[in-house]
């Protein structure tokens, strides 16, 4: 994939390198808050990233200091004072399709959290498959600081990560969550020292691209049917992947550089 030009007024960066879309939230000076087009731009982003053959592993994160601290409250402020519910209906919707839309990506994605993730970017966080932290990352359900409720997916994703009693704690008291809190109750899969979070994030990204790729995006699709289907069900699905990939160039290859001790390169067929 050869990635166009930044997005709309560079607020949403995307790159591809190695098999890894790195979509950047660029509005560092208000710590990525989304304002203007930058959901729309976002979902065009992820929707390019996911299209594109080239593309194994999707990272979303925030430039400067912060990940996301979700709507840019002086936008709420000024559609507040001019009554302008129509708009922000565009806006809670044009949320739901970045959710939707990335849900349904079948590459894994990570969400880099390198600081505040608040509101609607804590919530965009949750809605990537898992999260990697630096130490001074933070993360919060926040809505409720300025009267809103929980959007961008934030209602389904939280409880299935933490359970119904403090997913309602979370929500409800509107806290930030410090890293290493976050990571023991299952926010972040994974955190580091801030010194080591760029390179340890490469590594990460780079060695789940260069995984099976068939073999990452049936799990993927299985252990997303896995939330709502019984044993039997998964136990049938897993056959059915099972035999899918044992058919595949990517199993052949695999077992091959297993027996004949040398690192396999995957195609992805």
């Amino acid at each position: 994939m050869s990635p166009r030009a930044p997005l709309a007024a560079d607020t949403v960066l995307l790159r591809v390198e190695d098999g890894v879309a790195w979509i950047t939230l660029n509005r560092p000076d208000r710590l990525n808050a989304f304002a203007g087009t930058m959901r729309d731009d976002l979902h065009d982003a992820i929707d390019r990233a996911a299209s594109s053959p080239d593309v194994r592993v999707l990272v979303i994160t925030g430039a400067g200091r912060g990940f996301c601290t979700g709507a840019d409250v002086e936008v709420m402020s000024d559609l507040l004072q001019r009554g302008d519910d129509a708009t922000f209906e565009t806006l809670v919707q044009a949320g739901m399709r970045v959710v939707q839309r990335l849900r349904a990506v079948e590459q894994p994605t990570i969400a880099a959290v390198n600081g505040p993730a608040a509101g609607a970017g804590a919530s965009l966080a949750l809605a990537c498959d898992f999260r990697f932290a630096s130490e001074r990352a933070t993360i919060g359900i926040t809505f409720n600081r300025i009267g809103l409720h929980p959007d961008w997916g934030a209602t389904y994703t939280l409880p299935r990560l933490v359970g119904p009693g403090r997913a309602a704690e979370l929500v409800m008291s509107g806290r930030m969550v410090e890293a290493r809190e976050a990571e023991r109750m299952g926010l972040f899969e994974r955190v580091v020292a801030e010194d080591w979070f760029e390179d340890e994030l490469k590594k990460l990204a780079r060695d789940l691209a260069a995984k099976p790729p068939l073999a990452l995006r049936l799990a993927k699709r299985t252990l997303a049917a896995s939330l709502d289907s019984g044993l039997d069900a998964m136990l049938a699905a897993e056959r059915e992947q099972q035999m899918r990939c044992f058919r595949s160039a990517d199993a052949r290859e695999g077992i091959s550089a297993f027996n004949e001790k040398r690192k396999p390169v995957f195609r992805g067929e």
